[in-house]
């Protein structure tokens, strides 16, 4: 009995003490949520009460040189090249030529067996001598009236005769001599003395090197804006590290209906003989530059429906902080992680690059964080990238070294080995094609125009 009680007495113990525990825990977790909330609402209402307006981040508009150009892929021609093929069938028993080396203009390379038709000319010599004095000797006679007149004019036609008849053989014999047709670079021959050639096969090709066509094509929307007399830089991947300077010279007036595209051939001055026919060239052609271009970051540009707009931060000298400003801008060139402004906006405005989304009317106050400017390019401080394969702007390489030439780059210095490069004298053999562009003309004569149309081209009716 008494052992009953006194479990009964531990239970009761027990029962209150855990109610007290969990009654002391409770209050205390309660109190420890309110500081919390009461700290939340604290820190929630002291910016509101503080400032109260949002941030945004904003950059100047800069000051950049941009170029207007576009790249395109080309090759590399001669300026003329031609394979010397006989017209004729025969024997080869002379050679006068080098494989490799310079050849000049008349200069017989190749020589035929040509015994039987120096024979055909000492007789038809002959022929002609015989017919010349039966001319003669007529004319005489018929002056005593001793033959008639159609004697003489028989004797005349015979005399004509013999005289187209050693032209022939002469011809027939100057076929059999291959002769260079113009100032070149004689290639590898495949023909040996002692053949025997059929007419057209090939003996050797002559490359015309002093001065070497790029040809490359460019999308037809561009054919507005080339025009001959333009400069390219050309990089070929056969010479790294160089670049050569290229002319335009002739426009395709054809577009092309597969690619719709325009061919364009430029000429480089290869005086030196440092380029080859058949080499794989890079071509950015130049259209314009602007020294003074203004741009900003692509995350500035704000486009709605067809038109761009740009968030404008204004100086509230009242307040002291910056308001907004929608401002409509007209954009031109771009490249990646910049636009240019057109129209719109002057150096030194500030424009908003991130948070727009937060400015719902014009004149908002807002905290303005300068955003990097190094962060936009990818190039560092400023710098320009390179140009996209679409032809867009890019910053030229006058901007990391002044005075430097964006179009020609360093030439490599060549090692102690290696000879010292050809030396050049006279006219850019690319610029005598713009000789007759550039003469004055003659009394009377029409200039011609920008697209190059002969002259009086403008008077002529096209129906």
């Amino acid at each position: 009995m008494a052992s009953k009680t006194i479990f009964t007495l531990i239970a009761v113990v027990g029962i209150g003490a855990a109610s007290g525990a969990a009654w002391w825990y409770q209050n205390k977790s309660s109190s420890a949520a309110v500081r919390t909330d009461q700290a939340a609402a604290g820190a929630a209402s002291a910016p509101a009460a503080g400032q109260g307006r949002p941030a945004v981040e904003a950059v100047q508009v800069q000051l950049m040189k941009l170029t207007d150009d576009v790249q395109a892929v080309g090759s590399l021609r001669s300026r003329q090249s031609v394979v010397l093929r006989p017209e004729v069938s025969g024997r080869i028993t002379q050679i006068n030529f080098t494989d490799g080396e310079r050849v000049r203009r008349g200069q017989m390379l190749v020589q035929f067996d040509d015994q039987l038709p120096l024979a055909q000319v000492q007789q038809s010599q002959a022929e002609l001598s015989i017919a010349m004095a039966n001319h003669k000797r007529n004319q005489e006679l018929v002056a005593q009236n001793f033959i008639s007149q159609r004697s003489v004019d028989e004797s005349a036609a015979n005399l004509e005769v013999a005289q187209a008849k050693l032209a022939l053989s002469r011809a027939t014999a100057a076929r059999l001599r291959i002769v260079a047709p113009f100032d070149g670079i004689a290639g590898i021959r495949t023909v040996n003395i002692g053949d025997y050639l059929k007419d057209g096969a090939d003996i050797v090709n002559i490359e015309d090197l002093e001065a070497i066509f790029v040809d490359f094509r460019l999308p037809e929307r561009y054919q507005t804006k080339i025009r001959r007399g333009q400069r390219a830089s050309v990089d070929l991947d056969a010479l790294p590290g160089r670049s050569f300077v290229a002319i335009i010279q002739a426009i395709d007036p054809l577009i092309d209906t597969n690619g719709r595209s325009v061919g364009v051939r430029g000429c480089i001055d290869n005086r030196q003989l440092q380029l080859r026919p058949g080499m794989f060239a890079r071509v950015n052609t130049v259209f314009s530059e602007r020294s003074d271009a203004l741009v900003v970051p692509e995350e500035a540009i704000v486009p709605q429906g067809g038109r761009q707009f740009v968030i404008k931060l204004n100086e509230d000298g009242a307040q002291g902080g910056s308001v907004t400003q929608r401002v409509e801008v007209k954009v031109g060139i771009r490249r990646p992680g910049r636009v240019e402004i057109v129209q719109g906006l002057v150096a030194g405005d500030r424009v908003v690059t991130a948070g727009q989304q937060r400015i719902q009317r014009d004149g908002t106050q807002v905290r303005v964080m300068e955003a990097s400017a190094v962060r936009a390019a990818p190039g560092g401080q400023g710098a320009a990238g390179p140009a996209t394969a679409g032809g867009g702007a890019r910053a030229g390489a006058a901007d990391a070294a002044p005075g430097r030439s964006p179009l020609v780059a360093p030439a490599p210095r060549l090692p102690a080995n290696l000879a010292a490069p050809r030396t050049v004298s006279g006219p850019n053999p690319c610029m005598i094609a713009n000789a007759e562009s550039a003469r004055p003309p003659a009394p009377g004569r029409a200039l011609p125009s920008s697209s190059s149309a002969p002259a009086g081209a403008a008077q002529r009716n096209p129906a």
